[in-house]
């Protein structure tokens, strides 16, 4: 994600202030320190106008394992899932328990 972050000129002040976290946390996700959630994976992404795929590769990395597309496929159906999950959710409660 650095490395994204860089090619756009931004720096972690400027990124984290776009996607609402502290410049404490984003330099943790830099670091590999800790984890994203989809929400902020998807701030995140759009703010660095990028493809989610490229935070689970090296940079300018060609070539994509099987492995690696299924654990991008897996990622991407979970969050579409919560996705899916709230908008039913949502729809429920405005027609007060029914689908």
């Amino acid at each position: 994600m650095k490395f994204y972050r860089k090619e756009k000129h931004l720096s972690q002040e400027e990124l984290s202030e776009k996607v609402d976290i502290s410049v404490k946390h984003l330099s943790a996700i830099e670091r590999g320190l800790t984890f994203v959630s989809a929400e902020l994976l998807e701030k995140l992404t759009v703010s660095l106008e990028i493809p989610v795929f490229c935070l689970f590769v090296k940079q300018h990395e060609t070539a994509y394992s099987d492995a690696m597309l299924s654990m991008i496929e897996g990622i991407i159906e979970k969050h579409l899932m919560e996705i899916i999950e709230t908008i039913k959710a949502d729809i429920r409660q405005n027609n007060n328990g029914r689908l």
